[in-house]
């Protein structure tokens, strides 16, 4: 695989920026009953557009092991909110690392459920200047074009600096466990389809790709 290829394919995905209401109607003199929506289909609540501190820590259980990811919401704010309310309400849990290419990246942040996944497809975030460089151990937001940002990143497997000038912009870095994140499968490369992630989820992950290493709680520690 070329370097060019490799780079045309950090693309994101998102959803419709819309809001679902679950409610109960009265019956007979009772009370009327609202079940709270999962954040998690509210992609334009204030719930899910929260300001990040301007540095914390993500811990990341993963069935590879564990690693930590240090915030530092100055290098792309937008970026660090964006990462800092999906880990906040449990978007990364149980997500798969789908794609795995050695000496380049490790790439995830497509839900394992569709029915969740789908309210993300269009909620796009405009894209922070590059204030730091895309080195080995960085986590960055995936995207297709400008403006196109949503839910997945990557951890850069060596020095990508190349990506600074196609508007790739750090927020992060891992700070212990990198030799976790080394050892993340890569066996299926860049086999799983993104679309039928959207479409199936996990259960196409599982079915297709039952090895693939997996998150299993991304988890804010330090604020």
């Amino acid at each position: 695989m070329t370097v060019q290829r490799s780079i045309r394919w950090l693309v994101c995905v998102a959803a419709p920026a819309l809001v679902l209401a679950c409610g109960g109607g009265k019956k007979g003199g009772e009370a009327k009953v609202t079940t709270p929506a999962n954040p998690l289909t509210q992609p334009n609540s204030a719930e899910m557009n929260q300001t990040a501190p301007d540095s914390f820590r993500v811990h990341f259980a993963t069935s590879a092991g564990d690693f930590e990811i240090e915030v530092v919401r100055d290098w792309a704010p937008r970026g660090a909110d964006r990462f800092y309310n999906l880990v906040k309400h449990g978007w990364y849990d149980g997500d798969r690392f789908f794609r795995v290419i050695p000496k380049f990246v490790v790439q995830f942040g497509l839900n394992g459920d569709p029915d969740i996944g789908k309210w993300w497809r269009n909620a796009r975030i405009v894209d922070d200047s590059v204030k730091h460089s895309n080195v080995r151990g960085t986590i960055t937001f995936a995207k297709a074009d400008r403006n196109t940002r949503t839910t997945q990143v990557f951890i850069s497997l060596q020095d990508n600096s190349r990506l600074d000038g196609d508007g790739f912009s750090p927020f992060g870095q891992v700070v212990s466990g990198m030799d976790v994140v080394d050892k993340i499968t890569a066996q299926y490369g860049e086999r799983p389809s993104q679309q039928d992630i959207q479409v199936r989820g996990n259960a196409y992950l599982n079915e297709n790709f039952p090895k693939l290493d997996y998150i299993k709680a991304a988890t804010v520690v330090q604020p």
